[in-house]
């Protein structure tokens, strides 16, 4: 075990990510949050240009033109005694994967709702990994300074569309024009207004107290409401999840459960980004602390590689910020240089072979050829398209029929951002192609011939991953049917972990 001053350290650690369907206002909160922290000193809207600089995680180029976040930004500060890691995730369904994969690196969550609108798509489908995880959730009702739905028609839809118990931990002292101030269902005005009396008796006719064990078990979401652009009701969210949401938990790999008090240090990488110094060119490598501290200049072992490495300039961020750090512990995330060393999933520890789970690609929904639109600029293009596509921004295959190059998204405007990163970031420019695919999917068999008759029947279909796996690209669902009617012993896996 560590010793007890290590120990405390990952004890005051809370790791944790915000995510919401898009202009839910989460990169607001985000924001709000900091400033609580003190980790910014300028408040503002997202798109304001003045705080560009010091006020916003979404720092991409693309990104400061779109008014959307497309990366996951990283950000540490103290506040009470804790160390809070707060993870902001895109909203935007087309980059899903990227906050699937960062779900994988936090120990608890925030639901930002929009009171206006409720439950919508991406948040369900956010949730329900959350679900899947086990992560302990809490739901932030935003926007309450606008006309939007009943406060109780929004716990029931959160109960109904999440598929999770829910429990008012503040209340909202009007809505829209009236909106004031929100309380704390545990320490109530002495004057309320009639309308609020009759709240209060509802809600303690129909709602169960707050249960610890019941949040930690993912089971139950205490639910907060406020306005994030008028910081009400902010401070008591983070309040909250200071004193209740869990320090780093336990980690599965695929050998063992980890422990983060165990003394040997573990990590697993589930995002690498390019380019964030776009004057250096460097790509970064995110990892999420499993077990024990990291130590900078102290040689680890790369499991994939199967060779020791060690890190001069480990990193911390404050959004773009960076600080070189010299330790840090289970529940932090550090950004290490990387060269072309890392890829999604790889695990770093000090000497034992661990493989962490839970870090897949999942099937692409579009498709279209790339193709290098300068001739004169092939490397840069090839080498765009491969840091590109290590970041899990999209997925590569290379058609086995003629060698030409596919990209596979769950979104338009992940094609967008390709194209726009590799003119901006790699002086290289690409054309799209059209590609009528229905789905592409990895697969495997015990039954040798079976496997190549099917990869020579179907020679057309064919294409490999990045990591030279035999992946079938079906242009129908009728043909994906029929595949798997017709090979029993062939299995087709919609996600790349298998």
């Amino acid at each position: 075990m560590l010793p007890s001053s290590d120990q405390n350290e990952i004890l005051k650690r809370r790791t944790f990510a915000i995510i919401s369907h898009p202009d839910a206002g989460k990169t607001t909160l985000t924001e709000k949050l900091l400033l609580y922290g003190g980790a910014i000193h300028v408040a503002g809207a997202v798109k304001s240009n003045k705080i560009r600089k010091t006020a916003t995680s979404d720092w991409m180029e693309i990104e400061k033109q779109r008014g959307i976040s497309v990366a996951t930004s990283v950000m540490g500060f103290d506040y009470a005694g804790h160390h809070i890691n707060i993870l902001d995730t895109p909203g935007h369904q087309d980059f899903a994967e990227d906050t699937f994969r960062t779900l994988t690196a936090v120990d608890s969550a925030i639901v930002v709702i929009d009171s206006a609108k409720g439950v919508e798509t991406q948040t369900r489908r956010l949730m329900e990994v959350c679900r899947m995880r086990k992560t302990p959730v809490m739901v932030f009702m935003n926007k309450m300074d606008r006309e939007g739905k009943d406060p109780f028609d929004l716990m029931d839809e959160a109960e109904k569309e999440l598929g999770i118990h829910c429990t008012p931990v503040t209340w909202a002292n009007g809505q829209g024009l009236k909106f004031e101030s929100v309380f704390a269902l545990n320490n109530r005005p002495a004057e309320l207004s009639e309308k609020l009396q009759e709240d209060l008796e509802m809600i303690d006719g129909v709602y169960p107290e707050f249960d610890k064990e019941a949040y930690l078990r993912g089971d139950l979401a205490p639910v907060f409401f406020g306005s994030a652009y008028k910081t009400i009701g902010v401070q008591e969210l983070l309040d909250f999840l200071v004193a209740n949401a869990p320090s780093p938990l336990p980690v599965t790999a695929e050998e063992r459960t980890v422990e983060p008090m165990e003394d040997k240090f573990t990590a697993f990488c589930f995002k690498i980004h390019a380019n964030m110094d776009p004057n250096h060119r460097s790509c970064i490598a995110f990892f999420k602390i499993c077990s024990g501290k990291f130590l900078r200049n102290t040689y680890y072992y790369h499991v994939r590689k199967d060779q020791q490495m060690r890190f001069a300039a480990p990193t911390c961020f404050m959004a773009q910020k960076k600080e070189t750090v010299d330790e840090a512990f289970a529940g932090d995330v550090v950004g290490l240089p990387d060269t072309g060393n890392f890829k999604i999933g790889d695990t770093l520890t000090a000497g034992e072979k661990l493989h962490f789970k839970g870090l897949p690609s999942f099937s692409p929904e579009m498709f279209k050829y790339i193709d290098n639109a300068d001739p004169m600029r092939q490397k840069q293009l090839e080498k765009g398209i491969n840091q590109l596509m290590d970041e899990g921004v999209a997925q590569l295959f290379v058609s086995q029929l003629n060698g030409r190059k596919i990209i596979g998204t769950v979104g338009q405007l992940q094609f967008e951002v390709i194209q726009y990163r590799l003119e901006h970031e790699y002086q290289a420019k690409c054309r799209w192609q059209p590609l009528q695919m229905y789905k592409a999917c990895w697969i495997e068999s015990d039954d040798d011939a079976e496997l190549d008759t099917f990869k020579k029947r179907k020679a057309q279909y064919m294409a490999t991953d990045k990591e030279g796996r035999d992946v079938f690209m079906a242009d129908s669902a009728y043909v994906l049917s029929m595949a798997q009617q017709d090979y029993k012993h062939i299995t087709f896996h919609f996600t790349s972990e298998f």
